[in-house]
């Protein structure tokens, strides 16, 4: 197993880059057959990666139990999360932060990946129908069960953060970040770093866009991103000629355009973590190879300047998924 530079999470080190496992099994086309996601899962281990994330929502459960019995022979390799609330309701995707549903969920992910402890269980999403005093209360009593060892939250605001907090001590909020998404600056970011909570970064170069992923100008039918303004007309040409600026600006670095998103992200706090999810074992050791690089300072600058808040062209989310999503907007963001 490999060494990679490492970063706190809570009470967690972990790999200072971890893995995102959601489009192995959900949301993304094309998907893996089980054998390449699994040589893909065992690939990472031996490459150092030690932060893995999941979530009951995932094929609607298929993602946790293919980390259930890919790496669970490894388990004290590596640090396990997941989360709970947003997921299947009456066959659907739906939200339920009750207690007696995260209760449930809980159960069934213990059950599907194999495991009696997920390291860090997740608040996927705010549920507007329940406090969240009342949702972060019933995973603090998993956590006193030994089912749990931390708790996170997901995209979420600073002031919904201060309010968990004040329940039980918060490890994690997970959000998306990247150069074309910067929501995290409003407030939550800062409000991490002052109270000592890690910041997990999904989808840190654009849902592929960013890096250059030829599906993303012509998505397959059932592809999550399809839904997504900034991937449909009249959006995703202003957006794929942004992301071909970000592609010069690497290639005059000396990198690619995946390894600038990460590096940026590092660059911005070392209380984040990105989560970049892959298909590839090529892209998953390009995307590690971002830890072996110095970033300098100008360069994370020229990043900066190539994306103001109002950079990219369209709402981040579709209507529905947007109501779902508690995160700070900033000021004059285009919502659908």
């Amino acid at each position: 197993m490999t060494s990679l530079p490492t970063r706190k999470i809570g009470a967690f080190t972990v790999s200072a880059i971890g893995l995102g496992c959601m489009n192995l099994s959900h949301a993304y086309l094309p998907r893996p057959d089980a054998a390449e996601a699994e040589r893909l899962l065992r690939h990472a281990l031996d490459a150092g990666v030690t932060f893995f994330d999941t979530a009951a929502l995932y094929g609607f459960g298929a993602n946790e139990e293919l980390l259930g019995r890919t790496l669970m022979d490894r388990r004290g390799e590596f640090t396990l999360a997941s989360k709970c609330v947003l997921g299947e309701v009456d066959g659907k995707r739906g939200l339920d932060g009750s207690p007696a549903a995260i209760t449930k969920t809980l159960e069934d992910s213990l059950r599907r990946l194999k495991v009696d402890h997920i390291d860090l269980y997740y608040l996927h999403r705010l549920d507007p129908n329940v406090p969240i005093e009342d949702s972060v209360s019933a995973l603090v009593r998993g956590l006193e069960a030994g089912k749990i060892g931390a708790i996170g939250l997901s995209e979420m605001s600073a002031a919904t953060l201060r309010r968990a907090h004040a329940v039980h001590p918060i490890a994690a909020m997970q959000t998306e970040y990247s150069p074309w998404t910067r929501n995290p600056e409003v407030a939550v970011l800062d409000a991490c770093a002052e109270l000592g909570v890690g910041f997990v970064a999904f989808s840190p170069v654009g849902r592929g866009l960013l890096a250059g992923n030829p599906h993303a100008a012509n998505l397959p039918q059932g592809d999550i991103r399809a839904f997504m303004p900034r991937f449909k007309a009249p959006h995703l040409e202003a957006n794929l000629a942004l992301a071909g600026q970000l592609a010069t600006l690497a290639g005059e670095a000396g990198c690619t355009p995946a390894q600038l998103c990460l590096g940026w992200l590092l660059a911005k706090g070392d209380h984040i973590v990105p989560i970049p999810g892959t298909t590839s074992i090529a892209h998953l050791d390009e995307d590690l190879e971002t830890l072996s690089r110095e970033w300098s300072t100008d360069l994370i600058a020229a990043v900066d300047a190539l994306f103001p808040f109002d950079a990219a062209s369209g709402p981040r989310y579709p209507r529905e998924a947007q109501a779902q999503v508690d995160t700070e907007i900033w000021e004059g963001e285009p919502l659908a």
